[in-house]
């Protein structure tokens, strides 16, 4: 019975029944919410192009206005739930999803899909961080409080966020066999739901803040130096995250002739996270953070290597997808140990203090970052000769990146928890109300 029970723990269901209701409500939240986000997004440049027409300079407009208005926006998402409370940024964000859905389904003109697409994009910019602040402040007081700890809340976050970025894409081919137009209005639904949801079960509370001003919370920000070079070089892990969509499919095409296994590849990274993501973080739990952080960023900078030896040796075949196969492989790893210690780590650097301005001030140094980081890469990518050496100079330089920031964040790691591990479990409570045992 014992081998059973912990063999059944590699999955997150129990980990999901240990979580406070309302992180439960959130880490489903993320879920739905990728599932309507993965519906739409990736077909939106087919549609564009096939449906309405439009150039391919014009769809490049188009989606930099997307990311431009999620990124840029996102640390006045985080400050508007610190200042307003979570559950009301939350509620506008998800009408505002539905309205730019709907607003894509009904659109044929090049200004109205530009409206829809901006709406989707300062939707995530209010949903996003008010929602990792709102898990940081209900599973921090859980744990406080003798259940799940932090930490555990955030790996369940990430999994369970996961399933939504694997199914949503499947919807949505489905859905497509009809009609773009149709995957756009089930997508809108969802977050109806979504809202529904939220309107009924989500508290309405707020990170606790000491300022008067928003501009105050963003001085103390600007103040946190340790926090700035933290958040500089946690970007270097949506850089990293962002060759996926980069250089990863050109590798692909170069070795195999089309983009065909690229979705064998997401499919794969999806299962590694949904089976071994909780397994992974309990491991690691004891550790000290100095060692954690830079380890996952460590993993993610052989991802590159990996990938650049392989591009040297110049296969192709089955035996040139070895290289993007390991890639997918270490990067998935890496994410997997270093993510859910740092997003615990955010609202420790805040004082859990005006937590939502802090996350959205990282994911849109983050969105600065991709931005650079994939300029800098597409010249260097450009510049290369079509040789196997060309081609593996994209990869070793991309892996500068999170090397980099293995030693940064070793640097941080050290002056806020020298010798502490990772997280230090609550002692169990004895009595009747205790949580599920994790033995």
């Amino acid at each position: 019975m014992l081998r059973a029970s912990r063999r059944g723990r590699v999955l997150p269901w129990h980990d999901l029944r240990a979580a406070t209701p309302t992180v439960r409500l959130l880490v489903l939240t993320q879920m739905a919410f990728n599932i309507g986000f993965f519906m739409v997004l990736p077909y939106l440049s087919v549609h564009l192009t096939s449906d309405l027409g439009l150039g391919a300079a014009l769809v490049g407009v188009v989606l930099g206005v997307r990311t431009f208005s999620q990124q840029g926006l996102f640390v006045v998402g985080g400050t508007l739930a610190d200042r307003l409370g979570v559950k009301p940024v939350v509620l506008t964000g998800c009408v505002l999803r539905v309205l730019g859905f709907v607003g894509l389904a009904l659109a044929q003109s090049l200004p109205a899909v530009l409206a829809a697409t901006a709406l989707t994009g300062v939707a995530a910019a209010l949903f996003s961080p008010a929602v990792e602040s709102a898990v940081a402040l209900e599973a921090g007081e859980g744990e406080r409080a003798g259940g799940q700890s932090r930490l555990d809340a955030f790996a369940l976050f990430t999994v369970f966020g996961q399933i939504g970025a694997f199914t949503g894409p499947l919807l949505g081919s489905a859905l497509l066999a009809v009609d773009f137009r149709l995957t756009c209005l089930v997508a809108a639904g969802v977050f109806v739901v979504i809202t529904l949801a939220h309107v009924v079960l989500l508290p309405a509370r707020r990170a606790e803040s000491t300022t008067d001003t928003w501009l105050d919370d963003w001085r103390e920000i600007a103040r946190n130096r340790l926090f700035l070079v933290f958040a500089a070089a946690m970007s270097a892990q949506l850089v990293a995250y962002n060759q996926l969509y980069l250089l990863l499919p050109l590798r692909v095409e170069q070795v195999w002739g089309s983009q065909a296994p690229l979705g064998w590849f997401f499919a794969a990274a999806s299962a590694l996270v949904v089976a071994g993501q909780m397994s992974v973080t309990r491991a690691l739990r004891r550790f000290p953070l100095v060692g954690v952080l830079p380890l996952g960023f460590a993993v993610m900078a052989t991802a590159f290597a990996a990938a650049a030896v392989a591009a040297l040796l110049g296969t192709e075949g089955a035996a040139g997808l070895v290289g993007p196969a390991a890639f997918v492989v270490l990067l998935t790893v890496g994410q997997m140990i270093a993510m859910p210690f740092a997003r615990d780590l955010v609202p420790r650097m805040a004082r859990e203090r005006s937590t939502g301005s802090y996350y959205g001030l990282l994911a849109s140094l983050g969105g600065i970052g991709v931005l650079v980081g994939s300029v800098a890469l597409g010249a260097i990518i450009d510049a290369m000769p079509d040789t196997p050496a060309g081609e593996a100079v994209p990869w070793a330089a991309a892996a500068v990146l999170p090397l980099a920031a293995a030693v940064t964040l070793r640097s941080v790691a050290r002056r806020l928890v020298p010798v502490t591990p990772a997280i230090t479990p609550p002692e169990p409570d004895r009595g009747p109300s205790a949580p599920p045992s994790r033995e």
